[in-house]
Formats: C-alpha cells, sequence, structure tokens
C-alpha cells in the first residue's frame, strides 16, 4: 500500500532551516486595507472588530491574497489586542482613529480583570475553517502580539508615538509593569497554543514598539517576555517554529535572536541585511525586508532593493517579506510584479 504523497511547504521548510533557491514569501498584513476585496467586506460588516469575530469573514480575509498572488503562507486575520481583551480589558475600535482600551492607571485596574478566553474561540473557529480551505503547499501562520508591545497599549490605552506611558511606568515601578507583563505572557501562550491546536503550523510574535526602548530596557521587557513565550510554547509544541519581529531593534536584533530562542527572525526596513547577515547567527533563518514605500514605487526601485537583500541573504535561509506591513495605498500590480520578479529569479 502506498503512502500518502507529501506536498512540499517551501515557508515551512525555510522555518525549519532550509534554504531555498526563490526563497518563499509572503507579506505582512497582506490581508488588508490594499485589496478591495477586503475593503468591501469590511464595510459590510460593519467595522472591524465585527470583522474579527465573524470567522467566516476572518477566514475568508486570510485566504483573499492567496487567492489573487499564491503567496508561500497564509497569515491568520486577526488582531494583536484580542489578547488584552480576552484578559478582560474593554476593547473597541474608533472609526478613523483605531483601536482602543480601557487603560490600566493603577496595580487595582490590572487585579480587576476578569479573564475570558473564550473570547479566543472565534479566533481558533477561523484557524479551522481557513486550515480546511488552504492549498497544501502553503504554510499558515498564526500571530501574536509580543508583551512589550501589548502593554504599551495596556497601560496608554491606544497607540502612541512614542509609548511614553508605558516607558513611564516600567522605569518608575518595574514591579507593578512586570506584572502587566507576566499576564501578557501567561495569556498569550494560551492564545498561541490554541491557534496550534486549531491548525497553524508556525507562529509570529508582533513587538512593533521594541525601538522604543534603551538597551537595558529592551533586555528586560523584549528579550526575556518572548523568551519566555518561546520555551512554553516550544514545551508544548516543539516542532512548530516561531518567528520573531522586534521592530526597531536595530543593533540589539543580535541579542534577541540569541537571547528568545525564535526559530527565524524577521528584520525590519530600516536594517542593512548585509549587517544583518554578517551579524546574526550562522543558519539562523531571517525574514524581510523590502521597505513597503518601495513596493509601492515599483518598478527598478522595488528591483534593486530586492536584489541587495536577496544577495545578502544568499547564503541563509530566507523568507521574502516587506520590514513592516503592506500600505494601504499600494497597487495590487506591484505586488504581483514583486512576485514574479522574486521567482523568475532563481539563485544557484
Amino acid at each position: 500500500m502506498s503512502g500518502l504523497q507529501v506536498v512540499p511547504k517551501p515557508l515551512l521548510a525555510v522555518l525549519k532551516g532550509e534554504r531555498q533557491s526563490v526563497p518563499p514569501m509572503w507579506l505582512m498584513r497582506q490581508a488588508g486595507r490594499y485589496l478591495p476585496e477586503y475593503r468591501a467586506l469590511r464595510a459590510d460588516k460593519g467595522g472591524f472588530l465585527e470583522l474579527v469575530y465573524d470567522s467566516s469573514a476572518a477566514a475568508e480575509v486570510t485566504i483573499q491574497p492567496l487567492r489573487r498572488f499564491g503567496f508561500d503562507g497564509a497569515i491568520l486575520f486577526s488582531d494583536i489586542l484580542i489578547v488584552p481583551y480576552a484578559m478582560g480589558q474593554d476593547l473597541w475600535f474608533e472609526a478613523g482613529e483605531g483601536p482602543r482600551l480601557a487603560p490600566i492607571l493603577a496595580e487595582t485596574d490590572l487585579e480587576a480583570l476578569k479573564p475570558d478566553f473564550g473570547r479566543f474561540e472565534a479566533v481558533y473557529e477561523t484557524v479551522r475553517q481557513v486550515k480546511a480551505a488552504l492549498d497544501p503547499a502553503v504554510t499558515f501562520l498564526g500571530f501574536a502580539g509580543s508583551p512589550w508591545t501589548i502593554a504599551t497599549y495596556m497601560v496608554a490605552g491606544q497607540g502612541s508615538k512614542d509609548q511614553g506611558a508605558a516607558r513611564r511606568l516600567a522605569y518608575a515601578d518595574p514591579a507593578r509593569f512586570g506584572a502587566i507583563i507576566d499576564a501578557i505572557v501567561e495569556a498569550t501562550v494560551v492564545y498561541l497554543d490554541g491557534q496550534i491546536r486549531a491548525g497553524v503550523e508556525a507562529v509570529q510574535l508582533f513587538d512593533s514598539w521594541a525601538g522604543s526602548l534603551a538597551p537595558l530596557q529592551f533586555e528586560r521587557w523584549v528579550i526575556g517576555p518572548n523568551a519566555r513565550i518561546v520555551e512554553k510554547v516550544k514545551a508544548l509544541h516543539p516542532d512548530v517554529p516561531v518567528i520573531g519581529f522586534p521592530k526597531g531593534a536595530g543593533a540589539k536584533l543580535v541579542d534577541y535572536a540569541r537571547g528568545t530562542g525564535v526559530d527565524a527572525v524577521g528584520v525590519d526596513e530600516t536594517v542593512d541585511p548585509h549587517w544583518a547577515d554578517r551579524a546574526l547567527p550562522e543558519g539562523l533563518p531571517v525574514q524581510g525586508n523590502l521597505d513597503p514605500l518601495a513596493l509601492i514605487a515599483g518598478g527598478k526601485a522595488m528591483e534593486q532593493a530586492v536584489d541587495t537583500i536577496r544577495a545578502a541573504f544568499a547564503n541563509r535561509p530566507h523568507i521574502m517579506n516587506l520590514g513592516h506591513g503592506i500600505l494601504p495605498d499600494t497597487p495590487i500590480d506591484h505586488v504581483a510584479a514583486l512576485i514574479s520578479y522574486v521567482r523568475e529569479r532563481e539563485t544557484a
């Protein structure tokens, strides 16, 4: 009796340390506002949170860019603030303003939260529906926000330019801030465990505001908590790769890669890829780091940037991606051109 044929998954292979002659691709925020089909569905649902919590709609959004572009990875459509919402913090979205949380202003605010991890269930159902519909060659990525980034929203109640409220609290009362971080770590492990059990094959930790911290604070609030998440997730799912993306880390990227235990590291567009290749641990898979604005520019500007990235990472496992999320005004034909350009230029 012949066994089932195993379909290769190029992106998952890279995450497990295998270099590919053509780097597999996905784009951060590939399921989003640059796609007219996404905008139509979001308008129909009436709001962002309504879209996230409608599992069938969220599954549709996750799959939309795969239909158009045939990416090697699908990224779950959800939001990083589902974690504080499940921790019991009120969450809503202001039209034109973005997410809002009831801020954690005192120790009693954290103690008063009543976690409801049942709020994760709709996301897990999205995962199950996407998993059932995906091409078997596509790698399914789940994600969560990293503790520092989540804490900045929980403390301030919204995003900010300098994350000043969280930074002040972390300096002034590290024990209290540490309690917030600890609670986020535990909730995040529950969340990622559930996503993996529902069907994702790898997960990414987004530390979008890692770049705002001084080195010692970075070590304490970025490296330490992410390392704990990786350790706990690996204890539950040793074969599931974890991508760490500390945006803005700069030279601290090396300590992050060594200290967190992630299987791959995302590199933002401000990092010289040649430096990253020299500085990062040998053989560590990397992801990135095309400037989202180079994608908007398209043409020669995009192609030159792609050539630089591929040359820099030619000798290590590499996933082609942006240095941050795709921007809403990105022309769809530029995304198609990027995919064609990368896939038509095989390297030895």
